[in-house]
Formats: C-alpha cells, structure tokens, sequence
C-alpha cells in the first residue's frame, strides 16, 4: 500500500471537457456521488441561510462545476476555483447553457486569490485526497470563511477497504478498472482523525461525519461499472445502481462540516 507516487492532477485537464458527459468517467461524480452529498448539504444551508437572504459560498476545487451548479440551485452566490482552466471552460459555457451565474477563477486551493472573511459557506469536495499539502488549503479555507460560516467537505479515508475498491478495484485489475492510474493515490487518503487535527488547528470545529455505504447491491454496482467501461451503460445508468447513500460507515468516502467561530 505503501507508496511516493502523487496524484494525477493532469487528468483534470485531460478529461476537461467531458464533466458534463454522460459516457465519461467524470461524469459519475454526478450521477453515483451528488445523490449522496447533496441533500446532506441542502438541509445544512437552509438551516444556515438566513430569511430571503442567499449565501455567498466559494466551491474550491470546482472542476467543470457538477457541484457548483447544485449549489447555485440553493439559493446561493457561487464562485468557483480550480486550478484546471480547461475544466472551468467546461464549466463556464455549461453555467451559461443552464442560465446560472457562477463566477468562476482559475487558481490554487492554498493560495486564494479573496479577502479575509469573504464567503459565508466554504467548500471542498472531491479535492482534499488529490494535495499533498492539504493543510495549507484548509488554513487558506479558514481565512477566507466569515466567522460563524460553514465549511462543507467530503474526502477518502486511509484504510485496507478503501485501497482494495478505490486503488486495486477502481485502478489496477484489468476486469474491473475503470479509472487511470495514479487518479487516486492511497496514502494521499484522509483520515478522519487527521482531518479532525487539521481543521481544529486552523480554527475550524467540525460538528459532523457520515460515511457512505452502496445503495444497491455491491456487486449489481460492479456489474455496472463494467458496463459503464465496455460503453454498454451511461453514468446516469450506473448511478440508478450504484449510488452512494449516508451510512455510519467511514471506511471508504465520509463527507461532514466545520465551523468557524464567532
């Protein structure tokens, strides 16, 4: 398990315009992931949001905007960041197309380019596994979120469960990949624990962690993704199988929320 190798980031560049693509790889995130981090994330924000009053939320790590755009749809002021400008292309021309205004930038999770206290709701998924120095996005997060804000995350855990289906599953054997290598690299995973460390040492409290277990049957969810990967399924299709759904399972993908002190 053990490994020096990093994340690929440039698959995001890559695959950049493909986010809204329901054949393409990226296109899961979607389909098998927002079903189980969005609604966790909408009865947050209503209960953050005040009365007829949007939320000036900052998406970092942003992509072609799949979460973005859910956000926009819940009564809040959007703005992007990713470091891929081939992505936000995708995502710009896609925001249009659905009448959305999401303002988007080009730039780094440990370097953002706002001013202190700037956003209501901070947040960062999909993101954390793929920086080596993840902390120093968590510290850029805490400067920029409002005292009293919201930071949304969600991430992967380091654990043998999580090695077996997203490294040795997803990446490495010849009948199940569907991912390239080095997409995801095992001991850039999260631990809860880490992560917990993290976020108190830049100022930030979390008050909540939710796993994910399968919807459906794992291996109705496998058979899926082998369709998926022969061209035979669409990601909506694999995602009316294989979603993710909020358990008190932790050993793979968690997602929670922090806040920042008054």
């Amino acid at each position: 398990m053990g490994s020096t190798q990093t994340a690929d980031n440039s698959l995001y560049d890559t695959l950049s315009d493909s986010w809204w693509d329901e054949r393409s790889l990226l296109n899961l995130l979607k389909t098998t992931v927002n079903p189980w981090r969005v609604p966790y994330f909408a009865r947050l924000l209503a209960q953050h949001a005040a009365i007829d009053s949007p939320l000036n939320l900052l998406d970092v790590g942003c992509g072609g905007g799949l979460l973005a755009e859910e956000f926009a749809s819940l009564n809040c002021y959007v703005t992007g960041i990713d470091p891929s400008e081939q992505s936000l292309v995708t995502a710009r021309a896609h925001a249009q197309q659905q009448g959305l205004e999401i303002a988007y930038h080009c730039g780094f999770g440990d370097a953002l380019p706002f001013p202190e206290a700037s956003f209501d709701v901070v947040s960062c998924c999909d993101v954390l596994e793929h920086i080596e120095d993840w902390q120093a996005t968590i510290a850029e997060i805490s400067r920029v979120l409002k005292p009293g804000g919201l930071f949304l995350f969600d991430t992967i855990n380091r654990t043998s469960y999580s090695w077996l289906v997203n490294i040795v599953i997803a990446q490495e054997l010849p009948l199940t990949r569907f991912m390239p290598r080095n997409m995801h690299v095992w001991h850039m995973f999260i631990t809860p624990d880490e992560l917990r460390s993290g976020l108190r040492k830049h100022g930030l409290h979390q008050r909540d962690l939710v796993g994910a277990s399968p919807k459906g049957s794992p291996l109705h969810a496998l058979k899926a993704i082998r369709g998926f990967k022969r061209g035979h399924m669409t990601a909506e299709e694999v995602g009316a199988v294989a979603s993710m759904r909020p358990s008190r399972n932790v050993r793979g993908s968690y997602m929670g929320y922090a806040v920042k002190p008054r």
